[in-house]
């Protein structure tokens, strides 16, 4: 296992000086030490009460630390006290710090997801999905993450079948469950939808993005870490801060 990065390592210089990050900037992993887009990263503040607060549209007050937006990282963070020594002072971590911080990146594509229906962006249901796949313009095909085999390959082979040679296949989307989908879309059972092209569409597929990168480290970056093997299951950042 790698050993945690010196203290001395981890000075003010690893702190932003605040909210307001522009597209293409990037930042030093507080973890890794490695360099990269903050689309690729988690920006975390301390809050009023000494609490670390992950700050995911980039915007919250306050100096902030970064770390690549990886669970395996986050987890990497909280073992070795990096919060406390980056930020130089005491500060309060849940132990299920990762956890919490998966279900705030849900709670952001889900909303996001919510707002593109609202927009008219958005059709759920077998029947209007395949027929909008036929149609041309879908942006993402979205399964539940318990969707039925046998549903998922037909939708996907239908969004092969209508991609045109000007345009690729539509991003497949298995990252949230049922009942995810539920709450965003106001509906019950929604197993499969599609997601079509406009604007309203495109944080969404940036913050769904994150989130799976968020759960899936790269086998390279997870034996750096010292971390397990295990894998969560998921499907495949909005920001224009990235």
């Amino acid at each position: 296992m790698p050993a945690a990065p010196d203290p001395a390592d981890l000075d003010a210089a690893d702190l932003d000086a605040g909210p307001g990050v522009r597209t293409g900037t990037q930042r030093m992993c507080a973890v890794t030490r490695q360099v990269r887009p903050v689309g690729e990263m988690i920006r975390f503040v301390v809050g009023p009460g000494g609490d670390v607060v992950p700050d995911l549209k980039h915007k919250l007050p306050g100096r902030g630390l970064w770390l690549t937006a990886s669970r395996a990282v986050l987890d990497q963070a909280v073992r070795r006290k990096t919060f406390g020594r980056g930020f130089k002072r005491e500060v309060t971590v849940a132990p299920d710090f990762a956890a919490a911080t998966d279900r705030l990146m849900v709670r952001a594509a889900t909303d996001a997801l919510a707002i593109a229906a609202k927009a008219g962006e958005v059709v759920a249901g077998f029947a209007k999905v395949e027929a909008a796949l036929a149609e041309g313009g879908v942006a993402a095909l979205i399964h539940a993450a318990e969707a039925a085999p046998d549903g998922v390959r037909k939708l996907d082979a239908a969004a092969r079948r209508g991609a045109g040679e000007a345009r690729g296949a539509p991003v497949i989307v298995n990252a949230l469950t049922g009942a995810e989908l539920d709450l965003a879309l106001g509906r019950t059972n929604v197993i499969h939808a599609a997601l079509l092209a406009g604007p309203a569409g495109r944080t969404f597929l940036t913050r769904q993005a994150r989130l799976v990168q968020f759960r899936q480290a790269d086998p390279g970056e997870r034996e750096r870490l010292g971390a397990g093997t295990d894998q969560v299951k998921t499907g495949p950042s909005e920001d224009g801060t990235g």
